[in-house]
């Protein structure tokens, strides 16, 4: 206690002690022992409440014994099952955590991983994944603010996660991994990363890049084949050798059928070697049928027709009609794209039904044009007419960005002809070229896009477009400028605009059950994310009669339905949000790959570079002893004694207002009984 506060104590009882005797003896004319009670009574009062104000307090000191962590970090995949004998291996754990002496100096906590770390005394090596980076990171968090030896039991083979080569730790963590199964190089040949498109057009070539690697010290020859569907597509021999242990295949491969194909890359063995399952890759793509009919309704006959479906039709994959405007709308229900070719009066029930269905149209105007009619028919745009043909040159717009005009150039075009007359564009209207009349720049446009409540429609305001893919001829010694932009075109012109409301993100496949899982995003009709919505996801086998539903869970930003207990093989999947009649729905595959399995000999290399950067050391499951013996004796982890200050209340206020308040009650109680009140 400080000099200071007791003297306020001292100074309390001198103050006390004054006003009693100046209420109580001082001129007072009353004898006898009740005066010597009350004023007691008093005294104490006083002096507590003097007290309270004071509030004294004590300094004390606590002393106590702060041990170093020792983790036991074990990995519980099943690569762990083949590198060593699990009994074995709990029995080792067992003397570490049982060892009287460690337990004198370490704070000793258990660990096992796989993907996650969970806290355990005890193992089964039943992990499909092993992510040593992250456990070794999160034991980091955990164990910030104090000395901390991990022992990690590992092969040091790694299936997941940041390399943990280049993992930063506290300087506080040392690691002592214990390399588990055979350490020998064997020599091996593998697939590595293989890439693809997730989708693919029908008849078009998708790219297929594969890697593959070579661990040994021979000059080898190996053949690598790709499979589609079980059909081979591509061969290639390749050369390894001790300065070459990686190489690269590219190829494209033509898709021939719609769905999803699987795609398998396969490198032959060596001779004897120990490890096959690697030898083989499997991936996929969906290959989409973008199969699109259009028509072209025209009253007249010009070259530009036969211009626009021989353009169009360079892409195998869309189909030209050619329609009179007098056909009768029911044989245009399986049209996706609209052609106008100068429309008048006779296109008023195509025009009536397009705007019904709202499929996207394109229209071409010209001498032929009627401009009463189509200035009555649409509000897209509006032109006058003074029966004046005129020669319009274009003029590209570089700030055009609906869809990529990079190899799109019409320098040295011929002009295309169209009516004199001003044009006037709805505000929504994006435009690719305008308009040169006479070497004079205007600001009218000749070719543009609008879209109206989910409704695309394209105009060109000038006819004998015919022209202009000659000039690419004469320009390139082929049609494909003029054919791909006029295919980017009929692209734009048949894609859907319309948002889904529910949005699936998945893989096609995936190498094992464990990775398996299905996202998605579900928005209301404004397009905001609903936290929500309740949204449940059908599971059905295609090779069986496996049927589940599970729920998709709400993370965050996203929905997620947790797929890791299905069986290997092909499923179907339906989506669909409860009290909605929205549906999505896909197909994916699950192979009986098992990660774990592709590396057998044991990384001791890459464990040691991790003892050394940590200050640790490695050791192996025979030399337990000696990490046991290592741990109890280095004068690194000896505990230390420390000691902690803490101030306290010389007494408990709330005793103190409960005496004050039970002496003042007393005397009131006696001061009431002799009548002094």
């Amino acid at each position: 206690m400080e000099i200071r506060t007791l003297l306020l104590i001292i100074l309390a009882a001198i103050v006390a002690l004054s006003i009693v005797f100046y209420q109580y003896f001082y001129k007072n004319k009353r004898h006898g022992s009740l005066r010597w009670v009350l004023a007691t009574l008093r005294f104490f009062v006083l002096f507590a409440s003097l007290l309270l104000l004071i509030n004294p307090k004590l300094t004390k000191r606590d002393y106590y014994l702060e041990k170093a962590n020792l983790v036991l970090l074990l990995d519980d995949s099943e690569s762990m099952k083949n590198a060593s004998d699990g009994f074995s291996m709990q029995n080792k754990i067992d003397a570490i955590v049982k060892n009287d002496d460690l337990n004198n100096r370490f704070s000793i906590q258990q660990y096992s991983f796989g993907v996650n770390i969970h806290q355990t005394d005890s193992v089964g090596f039943g992990q499909k994944n092993t992510d040593i980076s992250n456990a070794l990171t999160k034991i980091a968090e955990i164990f910030s603010n104090r000395s901390t030896s991990v022992i990690i039991p590992t092969d040091g083979n790694q299936t997941l996660g940041r390399d943990y080569d280049y993992i930063d730790l506290n300087k506080n963590i040392s690691v002592y991994p214990i390399v588990v199964g055979d350490t020998t190089a064997f020599e091996d040949i593998s697939v590595g990363l293989v890439n693809s498109n997730t989708y693919a057009f029908l008849k078009n070539k998708f790219p297929i890049e594969a890697t593959i690697q070579y661990k040994g010290s021979k000059s080898i020859s190996r053949s690598v084949t790709i499979s589609v569907n079980g059909r081979r597509v591509y061969q290639e021999n390749l050369e390894f050798g001790p300065n070459q242990n990686s190489r690269s295949i590219n190829t494209l491969v033509e898709a021939t059928r719609v769905g999803v194909q699987s795609i398998m890359v396969a490198v032959q063995p060596l001779e004897n070697e120990k490890n096959k399952f690697n030898n083989i890759k499997e991936t996929a793509i969906e290959v989409i049928d973008e199969k699109t009919t259009i028509a072209i309704v025209s009253d007249i006959v010009h070259p530009d027709i036969g211009t626009l479906k021989k353009s169009i039709e360079a892409n195998e994959q869309r189909k030209v009609k050619i329609f009179k405007p007098n056909t009768p709308i029911a044989n245009l229900n399986e049209i996706d794209i609209f052609i106008f070719y100068q429309p008048n009066s006779k296109f008023k029930n195509i025009y009536q039904s397009v705007k019904k269905t709202k499929t996207n149209f394109f229209t071409i105007t010209g001498s032929n044009t009627d401009w009463n009619f189509l200035n009555q028919i649409q509000q897209s745009f509006s032109k006058e007419n003074f029966n004046q043909s005129e020669d319009v040159q274009p003029i590209l717009n570089s700030a055009f960005n609906i869809f990529n005009i990079e190899n799109f150039d019409v320098a040295g075009f011929p002009p295309l002809e169209s009516g004199l007359g001003d044009i006037q564009m709805n505000e929504n209207a994006e435009t690719l070229l305008f308009q040169q009349i006479k070497g004079v720049d205007l600001s009218k446009p000749l070719f543009s896009f609008l879209t109206e409540d989910g409704q695309k429609e394209a105009v060109l305001f000038g006819e004998n477009i015919w022209k202009w893919r000659a000039q690419t001829y004469r320009n390139d010694q082929n049609f494909q400028a003029f054919d791909n932009f006029m295919g980017t075109l009929m692209r734009y012109l048949a894609a859907n605009n319309q948002r889904s409301r529910l949005e699936l993100d998945y893989k096609l496949i995936f190498d094992n059950a464990s990775l398996a899982r299905i996202r998605g995003a579900y928005y209301d009709k404004s397009y905001s994310f609903d936290f929500n919505a309740n949204i449940n996801i059908k599971i059905e086998g295609i090779d069986n009669d496996f049927s589940r539903e599970y729920p998709m869970l709400l993370k965050g930003s996203f929905f997620e339905a947790d797929l890791s207990n299905l069986q290997a093989g092909a499923y179907n999947f339906t989506a669909t949000v409860k009290g909605e009649n929205i549906k999505r729905s896909g197909k994916f595959k699950i192979l009986d790959f098992n990660l774990e399995k592709q590396l057998l000999s044991s990384n001791y290399e890459k464990l040691n570079r991790l003892s050394v950067r940590t200050n640790g050391k490695i050791y192996t499951p025979i030399e337990i002893d000696k990490l046991i013996d290592h741990l109890s004796t280095s004068e690194q982890f000896v505990p230390i004694q420390k000691s902690k200050q803490n101030v306290v209340s010389l007494i408990d206020f709330r005793l103190l207002l409960g005496f004050i308040i039970a002496t003042l009650s007393l005397e009131w109680f006696i001061r009431k009984y002799n009548g002094l009140i």
